[in-house]
């Protein structure tokens, strides 16, 4: 499934996805640059996510016996998590929290255009939290990716993506989104 991995891999997917989601950019951008770039960083961040916990860690695992994997996600709140790659040395959690960040602020960013926002953004919150949910299933089904499901990581990726949420609120009142919205109808009949 995975004949390669790495930090190296995981790079080149976040630059090749990066180089797609500037074309989705451009491509949107007649609905306002604002809109077009924060849709495309949403993207973005979700490749880099998917990047970055879907393709192994330390190089190509080889074999992983099915037998030597856990059989169901660690329950240990806070356990001991391995340390962090170069990024984040400080350890793992960090890693997990500050990796949902951009997608909580970008989200709010794209949902702030439309008067729906106020209930895109708790929707889309909890469909950041199902990614990470989903995630995880992924690292518990497949043994070889070498990785383990642990739910301390859903609370970790659930945290950074509420933060980021915050810093979006917080961009959207400077950035206001929403001002695209009403120059696009053009100009009123009298």
């Amino acid at each position: 499934m995975f004949p390669v991995g790495g930090v190296d891999v995981m790079l080149a997917g976040a630059a090749v996805t990066g180089v797609l989601c500037v074309l989705l950019a451009l491509a949107l951008r007649r609905r306002g640059a604002l809109h077009a770039w924060s849709v495309a960083g949403l993207v973005w961040s979700l490749a880099v996510i998917a990047c970055v916990t879907l393709i192994p860690a330390n190089g190509a695992p080889g074999v992983v016996p099915v037998e030597s994997r856990l059989a169901t996600c660690s329950f240990d709140i806070g356990g001991p998590a391995p340390d962090g790659f170069w990024i984040f040395e400080s350890g793992q959690r960090l890693l997990n929290t500050v990796l949902f960040v951009p997608s909580g602020a970008l989200l709010v960013l794209v949902a702030a255009r439309w008067r729906a926002g106020w209930l895109l953004v708790p929707l889309g919150l909890a469909l950041l939290a199902g990614y990470s949910a989903a995630i995880e299933k992924v690292q518990l089904e497949l043994a070889r990716l070498d990785r383990a499901c642990d739910v301390t990581d859903i609370l970790d990726n659930v945290t950074g993506a509420a933060l980021g949420v915050g810093a979006g609120l917080l961009l959207a009142v400077v950035l206001r989104p929403w001002r695209a919205r009403g120059s696009q109808r053009g100009p009123v009949p009298h």
